[in-house]
């Protein structure tokens, strides 16, 4: 059993974590990569090693102190191999979204001034390569078995690198104020902005979450599937793992998630919205609502019941369950917590390291976001209600936008965080929208179509929505099917539909009412632009890409439309 020292739990670095824990079990594996049926496993003195050569072959490239490095990669062994690298020879983990276009790519790589790209596991190189400068050197990754990504003769592999150098044998300690990442957003609107984030910003998050964090469990493990360059993926995975001397276990594909996340069993875990709409689906293809209502009232079947499901999900020996990136909505929340899987929202953004408040595991109050970590400081603009926060782990700017940075953060350290939010009577922080997404209808009124969106939730055959606004004189509700919903009689799915506005519509002002909920043909992805890597809907450019169909779609005589 790995327990944290209790006097090494105040003003440590991730370096200073991963120190203690090479040195203290060498032998113990920290990272396992799935390849089929099998994994490959990193020891801490493994992935030790094979980090503090990759930094000895950085210092020899002659590189400006501190210079920014990029990473680029699907989850796995080697990213975090590599942001350990980047951290011990002294230079900025720059580390990038592995959907990227080659002119996205591109942008944020001349915007970062990257130096140095590690080159990992991903889908489409060959295409995303053009995207690439030539003055920019490149560390490929070691292939990994079925990668069918072609080797790039034009970069310095791995492999080669771990034969020719050795490892440095020191134990940099990084000043507080110097830069530890800069990361990039994944850019709901607008261009991508590089977060600026000091290691005095972790230091003090690490301080203030850590009592949250379960971090003495027996065995710690986790699972990484969400995107490592995100902050949340970043926390929890890496930083907690680094922390807890605790094993990560890696997803190979989505198609193998569900064999992935059975096999580790993690103790800690996140996930986004859509993650644990997934999860729901499955269950109930295999169990249908009305036969599952029945069986968790009967005492001895119920119990049963809920240890096998939490089992065939992999979540049975999970101690930290949460969900953040987005609003979970309220009615998934309630429906997990029947079968004993008890999720705690998050609340936070990049620019404050994702650590605003948490739900406590035994206070929970539904439709907030839980209560605010100890040492951050919040209030709301009176006019707009925007919710700002000061804390010792807010950002220190976005890199190369000052006059961006001077919008964001006032002179008195105070983040606007784009969010409209109330405190309660309990101190508990609820969330209701974005400034930027609550829209005027035609007849002068605001909307906040978030609020709309949730009402939908209890709906099994809805996978995606986001709720169309502007310029209409009522919200129309865009529709993605679930598979569910896709196998399902088109006339029961419309009935199912009209149900579920004849009962949230009421609850609305007349002017949030949905007038028509539309059936569309194609799913929202990341490929296709209309999600961002981090799971989240890009609601400008969904409703820019049905903007000419809404009014005439509105005209309609049906209540449910499905298009084409």
């Amino acid at each position: 059993m790995n327990t944290l020292r209790s006097d090494f739990q105040k003003g440590r670095t991730l370096l200073d974590y991963f120190y203690y824990w090479e040195r203290q079990q060498p032998k113990k594996v920290y990272l396992r990569q799935p390849e089929g049926d099998r994994y490959r496993d990193y020891t801490w003195r493994e992935v030790g090693k094979q980090a503090r050569v990759l930094a000895t072959y950085l210092n020899s490239l002659g590189l400006p102190p501190k210079s920014n490095i990029g990473l680029l990669s699907k989850n796995c062994a080697h990213w975090i191999i590599a942001d350990l690298a980047i951290l011990l020879s002294g230079h900025v983990s720059v580390p990038f979204y592995p959907t990227l276009t080659a002119g996205q790519l591109r942008q944020v790589l001349d915007h970062s001034d990257c130096s140095v790209l590690f080159v990992g596991k991903l889908d489409k190189w060959p295409e995303m390569k053009a995207g690439v400068s030539p003055h920019i050197h490149r560390i490929t990754f070691p292939p990994q078995t079925g990668e069918t990504m072609p080797p790039d003769p034009d970069a310095t592999p791995w492999n080669d690198i771990l034969e020719h150098y050795e490892p440095m044998t020191d134990n940099p300690q990084p000043h507080s104020e110097d830069l530890f990442t800069i990361i990039y957003t994944s850019g709901t609107t607008g261009s991508p902005k590089g977060v600026k984030m000091p290691y005095r910003a972790m230091i003090s998050a690490i301080d203030a979450t850590l009592p949250q964090m379960r971090v003495n469990v027996p065995d710690p493990r986790f699972f990484s599937y969400l995107p490592l360059c995100h902050v949340a993926e970043r926390n929890l995975v890496e930083a907690l793992s680094l922390i807890t001397g605790g094993t990560v276990y890696f997803v190979e594909s989505m198609a193998t998630f569900a064999r992935n996340l059975a096999a580790a069993r993690p103790t800690h875990f996140l996930g986004v919205p859509r993650i644990w709409l997934k999860f729901q689906q499955n269950i109930l293809k295999k169990i249908p609502q009305e036969k599952l209502d029945r069986l968790l009232k009967i005492p001895l079947v119920s119990s049963l019941i809920k240890r096998r499901l939490r089992m065939a999900l992999g979540l049975n020996n999970a101690r930290l369950i949460l969900t953040g990136a987005a609003p979970t909505p309220i009615p998934i929340i309630q429906w997990f917590r029947q079968l004993g899987i008890h999720i705690q929202e998050a609340y936070g953004m990049t620019e404050n390291l994702g650590v605003v408040s948490v739900m406590p595991a035994h206070a929970i109050k539904d439709g907030t976001v839980g209560l605010p970590y100890p040492g951050i400081q919040l209030r709301f603009d009176p006019l707009t209600s925007e919710l700002l926060t000061r804390s010792d782990w807010t950002m220190r700017g976005y890199f190369r936008e000052p006059d961006m940075t001077a919008t964001t953060l006032d002179t008195d350290g105070w983040l606007h965080t784009g969010d409209v939010g109330s405190l309660d009577e309990d101190g508990y922080l609820t969330i209701t929208g974005r400034v930027k997404e609550i829209y005027k209808t035609t007849k002068g009124e605001y909307v906040a179509p978030a609020e709309i969106e949730t009402g939908f939730a209890e709906n099994n055959y809805v996978d995606q929505i986001c709720v169309a606004v502007q310029e209409l004189p009522q919200p129309i509700a865009l529709i993605v099917l679930s598979e569910t919903g896709m196998q399902a009689d088109k006339e029961d799915v419309s009935q199912s539909l009209e149900e579920t506005l004849r009962s949230l519509n009421p609850q609305l002002h007349t002017y949030q009412r949905v007038k028509k909920a539309v059936i569309v043909k194609d799913p929202w992805t990341v490929d296709n632009d209309m999600m961002t890597p981090s799971l989240k809907i890009r609601r400008k450019i969904i409703e820019s890409r049905y903007q000419p169909h809404l009014q005439p779609w509105l005209e309609r005589d049906e209540t449910v439309i499905w298009e084409g």
